[in-house]
């Protein structure tokens, strides 16, 4: 039998059948074994240190997304921060301002206008309208 990969978690289905096992165990009156970890009160306490820790591990996830929530808004806090300070700047120094080139903005004179110019797609429906025109007179 290969050896099992202990870093992963168990499926909750398999937790579910050795829970169902332990206690079915109970219904043995004469169960013993020579195995320390297999005798009934050291079932009884691992199934305890199992719950133990399902509790604790809730309890740390409940800290950790409490933690990213208030990391997320201290990043929004932040973002709208430097959003402002960027507005400030555009109004006190212009658009077109080496401050506002500092801060991250581009200069408005940076700028490229855009060019018009005709697309081949509009020269071509403008030919296909007109040879149909042509084709309807």
């Amino acid at each position: 039998m290969p050896t099992p990969n202990t870093n992963r978690k168990l499926t909750p289905q398999v937790i579910q059948q050795d829970i169902d096992s332990l206690n079915g165990l109970g219904t043995i009156p004469t169960y013993s074994t020579n195995r320390n970890e297999a005798t009934t009160s050291a079932l009884k306490m691992a199934y305890q240190t199992l719950q133990l820790q399902r509790q604790t591990e809730k309890e740390r996830q409940a800290l950790y997304q409490d933690s990213v929530d208030a990391t997320r808004a201290a990043e929004w806090a932040f973002h709208n921060a430097v959003l402002a300070m960027k507005e400030v700047v555009r109004g006190q120094f212009g658009s077109d301002s080496n401050e506002a080139r500092a801060v991250g903005l581009k200069k408005k004179s940076d700028r490229k206008r855009p060019v018009r110019s005709k697309t081949p797609m509009t020269e071509g429906r403008s030919k296909t309208i007109a040879k149909t025109q042509t084709a309807l007179n």
